[in-house]
């Protein structure tokens, strides 16, 4: 099963990551060399391009990837960073650093994006958002990979499960079936990451 329709630049508030099967969007402090090797649908990577206007992420997450851009480089625009601590963040071309809550930094994300999509890029702003009710659609391409520890892309103990409605044609409800084998294969060094 691929995506359901293509990506499309509505001004939506986009909690989009790449995530392994059992469900780590980063490996442990923010790793993501497991991001190598892996493919995606013809033209998927331009889609999110073409219709992202901002991004908004988080402050560990940056002092990870500090001054890599989305998409290996090939997508420009302005870059918000939420942080407890502005003033120690390095500076860098087209990021911003805001010291505010999730739902104005949305804001300003959402008015920098200029009617494109806001692509949230951090698994605890995506949460905080998500109950704030400031998530429009979760995007998840879904790597034939188990990490078994890092970050998840949703972690919540203790709080109530929330149900969501698959987009597409099918039943919104209906549970999506993956099939995979075990391998022993490798992933060579130096190998391209499939999404930011």
């Amino acid at each position: 099963m691929h995506d359901t329709e293509p990506q499309s630049a509505g001004g939506k508030v986009l909690w989009h990551f790449l995530m392994s099967l059992d469900g780590f969007v980063a490996g442990p402090g923010h790793e993501m060399d497991w991001m190598a090797g892996f493919s995606v649908r013809p033209g998927l990577h331009r889609e999110y391009i073409d219709t992202t206007g901002a991004v908004l992420g988080g402050r560990d997450g940056w002092d990870v990837v500090n001054n890599s851009r989305p998409y290996g480089g090939a997508w420009q625009g302005p870059i918000f960073v939420l942080t407890h601590h502005p003033d120690d963040a390095t500076p860098a071309d087209d990021v911003t650093f805001l010291s505010c809550g999730p739902a104005e930094a949305v804001r300003i994300g959402l008015e920098a994006a200029g009617g494109k999509n806001l692509e949230v890029f951090s698994p605890t702003i995506g949460r905080q958002l998500l109950e704030l009710g400031l998530i429009d659609e979760i995007d998840l391409h879904i790597a034939p990979i188990l990490l078994g520890e890092g970050i998840r892309l949703y972690d919540n103990p203790g709080g109530a499960p929330i149900r969501l409605h698959r987009l597409g044609e099918d039943d919104p409800m209906s549970v999506v079936n993956v099939r995979y084998r075990p391998t022993t294969a490798k992933i060579p060094a130096g190998t391209p990451r499939a999404a930011h």
